[in-house]
């Protein structure tokens, strides 16, 4: 690095130190706390977002609340502080969300700002008794406490037009614009501590790039990612210290401009967050883009408005059952990790060729468990990001490659220059902030003339630990043979062949399930027939698991009972599972795992989504999601595990002999399900040559969790349209249940079936972690479909490792048609897997993907051709693919660059 190298970060170093004495009176880090607590109490009370609940807010707010308030601050009624009721609080939220205007409002009708000092929300409120007393007083025809009955009850609409008198200001679109932005910031992490106290350092680097466009009078459109609007908001919550603080900081009250929601590519927005990025990167040295702070996605579509309370004769929900140990896994943690390589210094002169680095994790975990590639910023001149998941521990292993070219059609020449670690341990730690950006020494792996050592600028930004989701393959294995990828069962269970096998991502058995004739209880006759699941655990402890009476399944001596919906329901449900807790079997991909903006995707009789009803989540969250097909059950939570594994297992049973097919799907479809044989499976099986599951079923990876994977992203370009992680103008990336990453695509970003997660640059609010299924796809140039179910190859056996094969990376044209891949290096041809699965992938000039049957797709590396998964859906990730790079049964993860808005003008 050279001196005037050295004097730009110095410089830049000094404009951050300046942008950190930017002065707010505000404790901002527990103000936002609590609005994360009470905008989550608003979307329980989804009434308030529209229609008479509405419209019966906001006239109580400008006819009661504000009143109330003004008389309160000028004169108190009582000692102690004023509790604002639910309903009016939301509406003033909305309203000091545009503080401009609160500004006059209230100056005009009032006199003054009127402050949140010495007011306590309802959500926090200790007491609020002398304030409702004194409500009863004041306003004796008007109730205190406004519900959801008499709100949607009432005509409220003569009413809701004298709120003109009052202002013009529509407040019903101020509620429509901040109904959505809960959503975006309603993940575990974002209400961590040391996560905010970052947020509030870039908040204060966002005022100051504001206050130097104004000092150099230039018009700016800048654009927060959502941890810093998130402050933003926060600090706009106290009315009186927000306009005193932006006037000493900039000398204006700064505007909150949230009325341009077009994410189109070229638009606003997104030329707005894309000058925002090369301005704060230019000015402090730093990343603009953060981990967990990016677009999400729209919000997920509602289940309805019913409520469903939880069982009142069950006092602890979270009671585990004895049957619980016999799917005993261990806990696991994520962080979502962002990664870019911006500089190199000190290369030898005269060197031929060109650097990547390739980066993996020096022992890989159930999440990320491959190597992946990434370029250089001032090598390629083109921003790459890489956005996964991975557990928050080991080292991330940078390797330094080199790659030239003789000119000849030939491959390239890559070989290693050299290599560096970073622990994530130190990365999560409370000292590093959660971010790093610095040069490290590259350790050479071999002799190199060089006058100083070779250094890579690496800049990582991480979140905190969340716990990951669960994850099983439901396995029904056949009789071993040479020919075959399965093995028998260990231990003293007899018959193999009629136990379901539940494995993990790593393809360590969790537990084995059975369905069987149950016996006859005294007094029965030889015609009665019983049926019950049971379950072994690791010690070969056989366990009666559930019962089928009547109609009715009993799970867990009877703590739970499966009721099966033989007639449409109010609110499209399927199955109900009571007990506990209230669970509904939704079908398709629903809430966090539904798909969004998606051409192509597996079809959605093949999903069912089990949704929690509670009074902590009225209108439903997702607590798993079944792949009927593809037998996988993801459960964010741990206390479903058993039932939720219990309950999948007993549908694919009922969904095939009781006639329920028609609920989920065609009674073709369910036919070519294929459950075998009354001893239920949960995996899909056609034949000896298709879809057999092996033991060591970490290659089959549907990516059903939140973010699994990563994603490269050139930026500077983004799009809002279509679907899924893209880069490379004219690729389609790859998607499913929510869709995110895209940049510099112009066309759609395929389509699997789990959920695209992120978007880069996108224009539109930020972008953030979707909620579904593939990993991500890096520089696909191609089309990031799917393909089909693939064909044969190899016959039952299964494919080891194939390198530089210049056709088929099998035999036949799918690569397996029946074991599944293992890894498959520079194939010339297809390379992909017709059932099985496939492995890892790694240049591979032809497809590069799976056909589609039965397993799932690996990881895949710069894949020529296809790239993407057919039915088994995208396991790992893809990068560099420059066909099809997208996913047939995952989806996607990942999101990156979130946008809310505001205007300066000098």
């Amino acid at each position: 690095m050279g001196i005037s190298e050295k004097r730009m970060e110095m410089k830049q170093q000094l404009e951050w130190n300046e942008a950190q004495k930017t002065l707010i009176t505000v404790d901002l880090v527990a103000a936002a706390k609590e609005q994360l607590k009470f905008l989550a109490t608003v979307d329980r009370n989804r009434w308030l977002y529209e229609g008479h609940g509405l419209d019966k807010a906001i006239h109580r707010y400008y006819s009661c609340w504000l009143p109330l308030l003004a008389k309160h601050s000028e004169s108190p009624y009582f000692d102690g502080p004023l509790v604002v009721p639910l309903d009016c609080e939301w509406i003033w939220h909305c309203h000091r969300l545009n503080p401009v205007r609160y500004k006059t409002d209230c100056e005009k009708l009032y006199g003054r700002i009127l402050d949140n000092h010495d007011v306590v929300s309802s959500v926090n409120a200790k007491s609020k008794q002398d304030t409702e007393e004194l409500w009863k007083h004041l306003y004796t025809n008007e109730a205190y406490d406004l519900d959801s009955a008499r709100a949607l009850s009432e005509d409220v609409h003569a009413k809701a037009i004298q709120a003109e008198k009052y202002s013009d200001y529509d407040l019903v679109s101020a509620v429509t614009r901040q109904s959505p932005f809960f959503y975006q910031v309603s993940r575990p992490h974002i209400n961590n501590n040391l996560y905010l106290e970052g947020a509030v350092a870039r908040y204060k680097g966002f005022l100051h790039l504001i206050r130097r466009n104004k000092e150099r009078s230039m018009k700016s459109f800048t654009v927060p990612t959502y941890d810093i609007d998130l402050i933003w908001h926060t600090h706009q919550l106290h009315p009186a210290s927000y306009c005193k603080d932006l006037v000493d900081i900039m000398g204006k009250v700064l505007e909150h401009d949230d009325t341009d929601s077009d994410r189109t590519k070229g638009k606003k927005l997104d030329t707005g967050f894309s000058r925002t990025t090369k301005q704060w990167e230019e000015t402090y040295g730093l990343r603009y883009w953060r981990a967990g702070a990016m677009y999400r996605g729209s919000s997920p579509s509602p289940l309805g408005n019913s409520y469903y309370p939880s069982n009142p004769g069950c006092k602890n929900a979270d009671i585990f059952h004895e049957h619980q140990k016999i799917m005993q896994y261990p806990e696991m943690e994520a962080v979502e990790v962002m990664l870019e390589l911006v500089d190199i210094s000190n290369l030898p002169e005269g060197h031929k060729g060109s650097f990547f680095v390739s980066f993996s994790k020096t022992q890989p975990d159930r999440i990320f468990n491959a190597k992946r590639k990434l370029t250089i910023l001032s090598v390629t001149g083109e921003k790459q990001v890489a956005y996964f998941q991975c557990e928050p521990n080991g080292h991330l292993l940078f390797d330094l490659m080199s790659c030239s070219s003789s000119g000849l059609p030939i491959p390239k020449s890559v070989k290693s220059v050299g290599s560096v670690k970073v622990s994530l341990e130190d990365l999560v730690c409370p000292t590093s902030k959660l971010t790093m950006e610095k040069w490290l020494e590259v350790v050479p792996s071999s002799k190199m003339e060089t006058v100083k050592p070779i250094c890579l600028r690496v800049a990582i930004s991480v979140t905190t630990p969340t716990a990951a989701p669960y994850v099983f393959h439901f396995v029904r294995p056949r009789a071993f043979s040479k020919n075959s990828c399965l093995f028998p069962l260990p231990g003293r269970i007899q018959h193999a062949q009629n136990w379901t096998r539940v494995i993990d991502d790593a393809g360590d058995e969790v537990t084995s399930l059975q369905m069987r004739d149950s016996k006859k209880s005294k007094g029965e006759t030889d015609s009665t027939l019983h049926k019950e699941v049971v379950g072994v655990s690791k010690s070969s402890e056989v366990h009666s698991l559930a019962e089928l009476v009547g109609k009715e399944w009993l799970l867990l001596d009877a703590q739970w009972s499966l009721q099966l919906q033989t007639s449409s329901s109010d609110d499209g449900h399927l199955f109900e599972l009571a007990g506990q807790r209230n669970v509904k079997f939704f079908p398709g991909q629903r809430l966090d795992y539904e798909h969004k903006h998606c051409t192509k995707q597996r079809s959605q009789d093949d999903f069912m989504t089990a949704v929690e009803f509670s009074a902590q989540d009225p209108y439903g969250k997702a607590v798993a999601l079944v792949d009927l097909k593809f037998g996988v059950i993801n459960v964010k939570e741990e206390w479903f595990l058993l039932p939720g594994s219990i309950t999948a297992f007993v549908l694919c049973d009922t969904l095939k002999k009781e006639g329920y097919s028609s609920l989920v799907g065609s009674a073709k479809h369910s036919k070519e399900k294929n459950f075998s044989t009354q001893e239920t499976d949960v995996c899909h099986e056609e034949d000896n040559r298709a879809n057999l599951e092996s033991e060591t079923e970490k290659r089959v990876k549907l990516d059903l969790e939140a973010t699994k994977g990563n994603i490269v992203a050139p930026a500077n370009e983004a799009i809002s349209g279509g679907c899924g992680n893209l880069m490379k103008r004219g690729a389609c990336g790859s998607c499913s249940a929510v869709c995110g990453n895209k940049l510099k695509s112009g066309g759609c970003g395929g389509c699997g079936s789990g959920g695209c997660g992120s978007m880069l640059e996108s224009s539109g609010c930020g972008s953030g972690c979707g909620g579904g299924g593939c990993g991500s796809m890096l520089e696909s140039g191609g089309c990031g479909g799917c393909g089909g179910s693939g064909c044969g190859g190899c016959g039952g056996g299964g494919c080891g490792s194939m390198l530089e094969s210049g056709g088929c990376g099998g035999s036949g044209c799918g690569g397996c048609g029946g074991g599944g891949c293992g890894s498959m290096l520079e194939s010339g041809g297809c390379g992909g897997c017709g059932g099985g699965g496939c492995g890892s992938m790694l240049e591979s000039g032809g497809c590069g993907g799976c056909g589609g049957g039965g397993g799932g797709c690996g990881n895949r590396l710069e894949s020529g051709g296809c790239g993407g998964c057919g039915g088994g859906g995208c396991g790992g990730n893809s990068l560099k693919s420059s066909g099809c790079g997208g996913c047939g049964g995952g989806g996607c993860g990942n999101g990156l660059a979130s946008i809310t808005t505001v205007e300066v003008n000098a």
